[in-house]
């Protein structure tokens, strides 16, 4: 069960990777993803998650792409399922069609969570839908009124193996696999009902009982609205974790 998980994840990698190496009007990009992300549990019900992430724009460390500050409301189905509802801001810092001015973008978002342990792995995914509200580009010094929308439906995938025969206790490493798979639709949508795969592969090291830092190469194929033109980014990924539980013992 568990190297078919891997399988699954590592064929789907191979096969962005082959379409990603076809693809013509390809920009290839370096980049260096950071975040933060936090799960508070307040009660058996309800916690709040946050997340706050950064993104260089090329090169590794030329100009920046987008921030993003997304929370959300927590609602615990189980202790290992979790439904979220919540809303994002996003910026787009200056880019081709937009070189003076940033893009601002509206999104809330729902979203399915779940966790599966097992003896010495553990597996989390996630089914998350967003509604994007970006705002309206006039020219490369202005912004248009009004705002431009679609939906995005992404599918997550999460596994995780212990390197140590102690588990995953505080200073010990494991392996990280991780893919998304993002899909565009609503009236807007023409050419690009496929946005984009997100794969990683890297190390955790767990600081603390409850705090994680997870670390590794990013891959990322994207495809743009223009529906011939794609975006191929390799990157270096730094995430923080926190996990919060503050119920009464």
């Amino acid at each position: 069960m568990k190297k078919n998980i891997a399988g699954c994840v590592l064929l789907l990698c191979f096969t962005i990777t082959s379409i990603a190496q076809n693809a013509k009007h390809t920009e290839n990009l370096n980049q260096v993803w950071l975040g933060y992300f936090n799960q508070t549990r307040f009660s058996n019900k309800l916690g709040l998650w946050t997340d706050l992430n950064l993104r260089t724009k090329e090169d590794f460390v030329n100009d920046l792409s987008v921030s993003i500050v997304r929370v959300g409301l927590t609602y615990y189905v189980t202790t290992d399922t979790k439904l979220t509802a919540g809303y994002a801001w996003i910026n787009f810092f200056p880019g081709d069609n937009h070189k003076n001015i940033s893009q601002p973008e509206h999104r809330p978002w729902q979203q399915l969570q779940w966790h599966t342990k097992y003896a010495k792995s553990r597996m989390m995914q996630w089914m998350r839908l967003e509604e994007r509200y970006r705002r309206k580009i006039l020219n490369d010094d202005a912004l248009a009124d009004g705002y431009s929308f679609n939906f995005k439906l992404r599918y997550n995938l999460w596994y995780e193996v212990p390197l140590s025969k102690k588990g995953i206790v505080p200073g010990a490493l494991s392996f990280i696999l991780n893919d998304e798979v993002h899909v565009n639709f609503g009236k807007q949508i023409v050419n690009n009902y496929f946005d984009q795969n997100r794969f990683f592969a890297g190390l955790k090291l767990q600081t603390g009982k409850s705090t994680n830092l997870q670390f590794g190469y990013l891959n990322v194929f994207q495809q743009l609205a223009a529906g011939n033109q794609y975006k191929n980014i390799n990157g270096a990924r730094l995430f923080y974790f926190q996990n919060f539980d503050l119920r009464s013992k």
